[in-house]
């Protein structure tokens, strides 16, 4: 086994943290606005930031998964705006692989450029108010008619949604085939009786719009689907393998932040008239978030290896996301505790990461879906 980077690898990591660190520029107003920032997703396309796993010949830097993370990581550990870094995310691995992965190649020559270049925004519209988990309860359809689906139905989480240009959409074909109906569409966010809500307020990754999209008699060119009829459910599995895996990575960089942070503090605070890092009860815990670090980061590239050699690693990829979102969580709550009660307040930003890690053990699949999948590979 050999667990260093090559020169080149880490040579892109560096510039990319460089690059990421330049977007961090009025990020206080965009959090206090929620607003989308436009100015640095362009940035981010220009950069390769958004096409990473798209292949070359489509305008993509055609990473690996493992070489993907990585650059996910760097994003994660440079870009303070964890909104920004989920919207690209979310846009590269829930929408943009799967038209990799399935969709015809006219489909393939139309979008993925733009996509990879930032000029489009994707969304994912796959959740409904009674199909989370269970997928398999979609009960938006598509209705065939001649060289168009008529599509009907409401989706309750569209990341991106409101600042959509497509949207990748889940339909079921036919109710009564359950998950072997599903179907999916890239759609235009233009498209007549496709409707975007208002924007959810949230406790954390506020700049990453998100909100319901109700669909209404919205006419879908044939030539628009992404696979055939039916392959709906293996697409989304698939793209949540991506995301599972490589989204994640951005939490590891965003631990490592929270981790200099905290050594930083550590160092320069005192109390009793010696650095606070020098008492066990701070260093342990301070220890103890480079243990959960270390952890995670060795189970998500372990998981992406797999994956870059074939296998499909369900068990892997679902013990990756639990320990990297779990350990966010609890890496968020020791910072705030090691900065004591400034740590609570808005003033020394670092309940922020707290705020913004929340999420990760719901999106995705919560935990308790991931253990679900693992028990099941462990024939529970």
């Amino acid at each position: 086994m050999d667990f260093s980077w090559s020169e080149d690898m880490q040579a892109q990591y560096d510039s990319t943290v460089k690059f990421c660190r330049t977007l961090n520029d009025g990020l206080d107003e965009r959090l206090a606005a929620a607003r989308f920032p436009r100015e640095q997703w362009r940035a981010c396309g220009e950069f390769g930031l958004l096409g990473l796993c798209v292949p070359e010949a489509y305008g993509g830097m055609g990473l690996s998964c493992v070489d993907t993370a990585r650059m996910i990581e760097a994003f994660g550990y440079g870009c303070q705006d964890m909104g920004l870094v989920f919207s690209a995310s979310a846009h590269q691995f829930a929408c943009v692989a799967p038209i990799v992965e399935t969709g015809s190649e006219a489909l393939k020559d139309e979008l993925l450029a733009d996509l990879a270049a930032g000029t489009r925004v994707a969304a994912n519209a796959m959740t409904e108010a009674e199909a989370g988990s269970d997928s398999s309860a979609l009960k938006t359809t598509a209705t065939l008619e001649g060289d168009h689906y008529r599509l009907n139905g409401i989706k309750s989480y569209a990341s991106n949604g409101p600042v959509s240009d497509l949207l990748l959409v889940y339909a079921n074909v036919n109710p009564a085939w359950g998950y072997m109906g599903i179907t999916a569409f890239a759609v235009d966010r233009e498209s007549p009786g496709l409707r975007v809500g208002e924007p959810f307020h949230k406790m954390g990754l506020e700049t990453s719009p998100i909100a319901s999209v109700y669909f209404e008699d919205c006419m879908v060119p044939v030539s628009r689907r992404v696979g055939e009829e039916g392959d709906g459910a293996k697409i989304f599995a698939n793209s949540m393998h991506w995301e599972r895996g490589c989204l994640f990575a951005a939490y590891l960089g965003l631990m490592q932040r929270n981790l200099e942070q905290a050594i930083e503090y550590a160092k320069e605070r005192r109390q009793f008239r010696r650095p606070i890092g020098s008492f066990q009860a701070v260093s342990h815990k301070i220890v103890n978030m480079r243990m959960r670090l270390d952890s995670a980061r060795l189970l998500l590239y372990r998981a992406c290896w797999l994956r870059d050699h074939g296998d499909t690693a369900t068990a892997e990829i679902a013990m990756s996301k639990v320990a990297v979102s779990e350990a966010a969580v609890q890496s968020g709550l020791d910072l705030i505790q090691i900065f004591g009660g400034i740590g609570y307040t808005r003033e020394a930003q670092v309940e922020r990461s707290l705020r913004d890690s929340v999420a990760a053990t719901l999106f995705s699949g919560t935990s308790e879906i991931q253990r679900n999948l693992i028990a099941k590979e462990l024939g529970l």
